[in-house]
């Protein structure tokens, strides 16, 4: 069985609740590790430098990208959003499973890099529950929620270039709506560990003791 490990990155609209779907995984499932961003953007409330994000300077953002050092990196939504390629090789290398929640310009970018990564595109039930998310969130102000939403149509036309599709339902009619689909997002990664290629090695000291 090969021991790298394999990179899952998850994206979808803002308010899709991508970031609620990947703590859920990381806490029942410790076998499967975040990777975490570079981001240009003040902290929220409650967010860590270093656990949340990398919280960097425009200054040190410019230079990192000067010294090639992100995977991916994009604007999104008036700031900037990287992966650090020392972040991802280190955990890969290490035999972990590593989710990468980006916006959909990273994930893209990621894909279409190396062709061992697994996009995973969270998507809404509907616009209106996206709507009410966002303004529920209390987080974001009413022109940052008409741009949110106006980059809604975009980001969903991409989903079409992922590997997968996770459909996070309306809690009001799904009241376990985030534990489904939480489920859904480690059920992939546990199919991913399956694969011939993954396993290859195993199948060849297998079959060579089996012909001995």
């Amino acid at each position: 069985m090969s021991n790298r490990g394999r990179l899952f990155v998850i994206s979808g609209p803002a308010g899709a609740g991508k970031s609620e779907i990947v703590k859920t995984v990381l806490k029942r499932h410790p076998d499967v590790k975040l990777s975490v961003s570079c981001t240009t953007r003040a902290p929220r409330p409650g967010e860590e430098n270093g656990v949340s994000y990398h919280f960097v300077t425009d200054e040190r953002f410019d230079a990192l990208v000067a010294e090639n050092a992100f995977y991916e990196w994009a604007h999104v939504h008036q700031n900037r959003y990287g992966t650090l390629k020392s972040v991802v090789r280190q955990e890969l290398d290490a035999g972990h499973d590593l989710i990468l929640e980006i916006d959909v310009q990273g994930c893209l970018q990621a894909m279409a890099q190396d062709p061992t990564v697994t996009g995973i595109f969270v998507c809404p039930p509907s616009r209106e529950n996206l709507e009410a998310r966002l303004r529920n969130r209390g987080t974001e102000t009413e022109e940052a929620i008409r741009v949110r939403l106006g980059n809604v149509a975009k980001e969903c036309a991409t989903a079409y270039q992922y590997h997968y599709i996770i459909i996070h339902q309306d809690w009001s009619v799904v009241p376990d709506a985030l534990e489904i689909a939480a489920e859904e997002v480690y059920s992939i990664i546990t199919a991913r560990r399956r694969e011939l290629d993954a396993n290859r090695e195993f199948l060849d000291k297998l079959n060579a003791s089996l012909n001995a």
